[in-house]
This record gives C-alpha cells, structure tokens and sequence, in this order.
C-alpha cells in the first residue's frame, strides 16, 4: 500500500487473530465423545462414587485433612463447573447430529424422488407394452383364425359344385 491507496489486484495481508485458532470438526468430535459419555450409566456412576468418597472423606476424616467441610461449597462449585460446560458440549453435540439428520433426511427425500420418478417410468413403459401388445398377434388369435378358415374350408366342400356349362335352377 503506497501513498494510502488499496491495490485490489493484491490479497489483503493476514491480520493478526486474538484468539487460537483451533480446528472446529475435531472440537466437535470431542464433544460428541464427551456428550456420549456423559449420556451414559457408567458416568452416573463414577459421577456418584466421586461424589460418595467426596462427602465421607469430608465428613469423617480428622479435621485437618478435610479440604471441603459441611456445607461443601467446593463440591457445590465443582458440580457446577461440570454441569455449565456438560450442558454447551451436549447442546454441540447435538446440533452436530441434527445436521447429520437434516443431511441423511435430504438424501432419502432425493432418494425417493428418484425412486417415485423411476416408478412413474416403469409405469408408462408398462402401459406402452400393454398397447402394444393388444395390436400383436398372438398364437391364440393365429390358432382361432386358422380353425375358422378349416372350418370354411370344410363348410365350401360340403356344398355342392355347380357343373361349368349347367346353371342351377331357382329353388
């Protein structure tokens, strides 16, 4: 940039960025495990011994190895912590799948688009060779008109020939 004027035929150069960079799929990858863990009994349980031993230490250990007494503020705060970053990876990891969804949704929509177009085809050529075929000779129809041709045949033989030179007389 000289002179204050932007040259537009150039890229801008890179500024510099406060906050780390990090890459967002991998981020969403670990909230999903996190969410799926958390969605767990295993978790419930290991979440209730922690808890358990947490107040039994508290309760009866000698009062100077105690680190969080009756009230137990610090294991009120720590549950806290957990469950205001448990809810936001859950909610992530949610909306990862509802994207999964919208996307799974719009292929089988497409799918069946193609499907119903496919059976509409079929349809149509169906109807077409349904058409045609009542315009096609078939051995059935060859074999009736066949019989009714022996069957003039014999009727025109059974009849009485006229002599050349002789007329028939009125009846």
């Amino acid at each position: 940039m000289r002179g204050g004027r932007v040259r537009l035929d150039q890229p801008a150069p890179p500024r510099r960025k406060l906050l780390p960079e990090y890459d967002p799929e991998a981020f969403g990858v670990l909230s999903e495990r996190i969410a799926r863990f958390l969605g767990t009994g295993r978790f419930i349980v290991w979440m209730t011994l922690i808890i358990i031993v947490w107040l039994v230490w508290n309760v009866t250990a000698p009062r100077e190895l105690r680190f969080d007494p009756y009230p137990f503020i610090f294991l009120t705060l720590m549950l806290s912590l957990q469950a205001s970053y448990a809810a936001p990876l859950i909610l992530l990891a949610q909306n990862r799948q509802d994207d999964r969804d919208r996307v799974t949704q719009e292929q089988e929509r497409k799918q069946n688009e193609r499907s119903i177009a496919d059976t509409e085809y079929l349809t149509r050529e169906i109807a077409a060779l349904r058409i045609g075929l009542g315009e096609v000779t078939t051995r059935d129809w060859i074999r009736s008109e066949l019989q009714d041709l022996v069957r003039d045949m014999a009727e025109q033989r059974a009849l009485p020939r006229a002599e050349p030179g002789r007329e028939e007389p009125d009846r």
